[in-house]
């Protein structure tokens, strides 16, 4: 699913950026060059950013 259409980013693509960036959403758009421009999107990357933090870490093996 689009997550941002003025970027083209997908909420896969803005999960993967939150779990490996700085935790922020300018940190999101950062990580792809881009930045938001209308703004409709932000509540929805926020939303996706503290779902990745809630997230349990687990170990390999």
């Amino acid at each position: 699913m689009y997550v941002c259409l003025c970027n083209a980013l997908t909420e896969c693509q803005v999960r993967q950026a939150a779990a490996g960036g700085d935790g922020s959403t300018l940190g999101v758009y950062r990580s792809f060059g881009t930045q938001p421009r209308c703004g409709k999107c932000i509540p929805m990357v926020q939303g996706i950013l503290r779902d990745v933090g809630s997230e349990p870490i687990h170990a390999p093996g």
